[in-house]
């Protein structure tokens, strides 16, 4: 079978084409494949860096994890980081090429179409199948010039196409068939099946729906999944995760959801931990009741402190700190917490300096390159709540412009290849540090919780956590059953066959 390929397209973004394609490369894996992801053009603020210090859109790390290989960038070749200003960051091959509006990157893409293609054909060559996603919607008819991603994709891996349409968002039937009618002939007879997604109900009640539309668009529907509740890490900003009502725990975990906030998915692990609630603040009132605040990262530091200031959000996280209160910056929330930041190069903003929350004594100088490594971090810890990880090794990821210089009070507490990574504050309260993912083994997080619930006079015992390699395994085996029984997956791999 060596050399196949199959296409997820959707008749929308966010219709669940990253999820089922992790759920399809689990059964594959499962059934004796060895398979790998695809996309060639994600647009995110959630990335990854991989191995060899290269950075990629994490919805194709979490779909490599489910297959079962090393998540590479050839997985997602383009990757464009949206700025804020109307312009994005493009990542090619897993480094930055520059900052592009609109337009300029369209005029860039007939550079990338050749590229994606032997990036895509020798992914192909070392694998039985590769599972393509697509984005957004194929039917975006302005856009079909210009299109790398799509069907000019499925063109370019001449890969069969399973059409997604998400039920939940209502009008099922007529975005399918709107769909497949905006599609040009040869772009018709690419799609070879469809799927309902995200159906709260009996199957029996969409049977008439499901014949007619068969008979409409010639097209057969190959099965239709029932809502799952997923809890993987987000693609992208566009996420039900930011208003999702958190369940009631012990410890309230408050992050500031910052206008361009990246990597959340840091905080996922977090939320897997017994007894603790994790919610997402967008106003200073919703900061009062936390134990906990978390500072995440973002795309723009300064911007997103000028508006920090501009909610009165500011306040609220001193105010918090002040009275003891954990604060915990992760990148660029980590910036933040500083005395100063300096952009003179204009690396992520067009503000050139800005006074930082002065919660921790440092400054931080952004750089023209961005540092982009897998790394360890080592917790320094003689004395003091973090005592029992002393000498604790963290795995993680770094991806900042920052380089950060240290006052006298600033305590160190972890350490990346022999040099102070995050410090804080003398009263332990107030920390950060660079290194995304510190809290996917469970056991930093467990840390703190302990602490917290010491100062609120509870039992402070230390529980085993849960680590998010734990989790993601159970996940990538809950969905694959119930993608497995909801698809004739018979005809899925009649639809490969016949390529």
């Amino acid at each position: 079978m060596r050399g196949k390929s199959l296409m997820i397209q959707g008749t929308a973004s966010s219709v669940g084409k990253s999820v089922l394609c992790a759920a399809l490369l689990r059964i594959f894996r499962q059934d004796g494949l060895r398979v790998a992801p695809f996309k060639a053009q994600n647009m995110a603020l959630n990335s990854f860096v991989t191995r060899d210090g290269r950075e990629m859109g994490r919805a194709q790390v979490t779909q490599a994890q489910a297959a079962g290989v090393e998540p590479d960038v050839s997985m997602n070749p383009v990757l464009l980081k949206p700025t804020g200003d109307r312009r994005s960051q493009v990542i090619v091959d897993g480094r930055a090429v520059g900052s592009m509006t609109a337009m300029e990157y369209h005029k860039y893409k007939p550079e990338l179409r050749q590229r994606i293609k032997a990036t895509y054909d020798e992914l192909e060559s070392k694998y039985d199948l590769v599972v393509i996603e697509g984005a957004g919607s194929p039917a975006e008819i302005n856009l079909r010039e210009g299109d790398i991603v799509n069907m000019s994709m499925a063109k370019a891996a001449d890969a069969p196409v399973i059409l997604v349409g998400d039920i939940n968002l209502g009008g099922v039937f007529a975005s399918l068939l709107g769909t497949v009618m905006l599609l040009t002939d040869e772009e018709r007879e690419r799609v070879k099946g469809v799927i309902i997604n995200k159906f709260r109900g009996d199957v029996k009640i969409l049977e008439p729906g499901l014949k007619m539309l068969e008979d409409m668009i010639h097209v057969p529907v190959v099965g239709v999944v029932p809502w799952m509740d997923v809890e993987l890490e987000d693609e992208d900003s566009v996420t039900e995760r930011f208003n999702r009502a958190a369940v009631k725990g012990d410890i309230d975990v408050a992050v500031v959801r910052l206008k361009h906030i990246s990597n959340f998915t840091d905080f996922q692990a977090l939320s897997l931990q017994p007894g603790v609630s994790v919610r997402y603040a967008d106003r200073a009132g919703e900061l009062d009741k936390a134990d906990i605040i978390i500072l995440p990262g973002t795309k723009n530091t300064i911007e997103d402190l000028i508006e920090l200031r501009n909610s009165g959000m500011d306040a609220a996280i001193i105010h918090h700190a002040r009275k003891g209160g954990l604060v915990i910056g992760v990148c660029g929330g980590y910036q933040m917490l500083g005395n100063a930041l300096i952009d003179d190069l204009h690396t992520e903003s067009e503000v050139p300096e800005a006074a930082g929350l002065g919660l921790l004594d440092m400054n931080v100088m952004f750089e023209a390159q961005k540092l982009t490594r897998q790394s360890r971090g080592e917790v320094l810890a003689n004395q003091g709540w973090l005592k029992p990880l002393n000498g604790t090794l963290l795995d993680g990821y770094e991806i900042h412009a920052g380089r950060n210089t240290f006052g006298a009070d600033a305590v160190p507490w972890l350490r990346i290849d022999g040099k102070v990574d995050g410090v804080m504050n003398r009263d332990g309260n107030v920390m950060g540090c660079y290194l995304h993912g510190l809290f996917d083994d469970g056991a930093f997080f467990a840390c703190l919780a302990s602490r917290v619930r010491a100062q609120k006079g509870e039992s402070s015992a230390l529980q085993k956590p849960l680590t998010m390699d734990e989790f993601r395994e159970r996940e990538f085996d809950r969905i694959a059953q119930t993608v497995r029984a909801s698809l004739d997956m018979e005809k899925i791999y009649q639809i490969i066959r016949d390529k």
